[in-house]
Parts: structure tokens; C-alpha cells; sequence
């Protein structure tokens, strides 16, 4: 039996701070929508990450 392959990482550590700026900007264009506590979630967990 051989061992699984690791996978690779999808997202480099670059990545997430450009997801985070986008986000940061479309949260701002969203603010009186519902979703956009959602986004605001997606933001902060991103910040955890990177």
C-alpha cells in the first residue's frame, strides 16, 4: 500500500489578503443589504487566515 499524495494548498498567503480587500470593498457597496453581514463574517474569518 503507498501513502495518498498530499495535496496542495489552493490559496496562497497573497491570496487572502486580496480576497479580504475585495470583500472589505463589496461589503462597503452592499451595507443595506441582508447578505451583507455574511460577507462581513467572510471577511473576519479570512483575517484569521492570513
Amino acid at each position: 500500500m503507498t501513502e495518498p499524495t498530499r495535496s496542495r494548498a489552493v490559496f496562497s498567503t497573497e491570496d487572502f489578503s486580496l480576497m479580504k480587500e475585495a470583500i472589505a470593498d463589496y461589503i462597503k457597496k452592499i451595507a443595506d443589504e441582508p447578505k451583507s453581514s455574511k460577507f462581513s463574517n467572510l471577511y473576519h474569518r479570512l483575517g484569521r487566515l492570513g
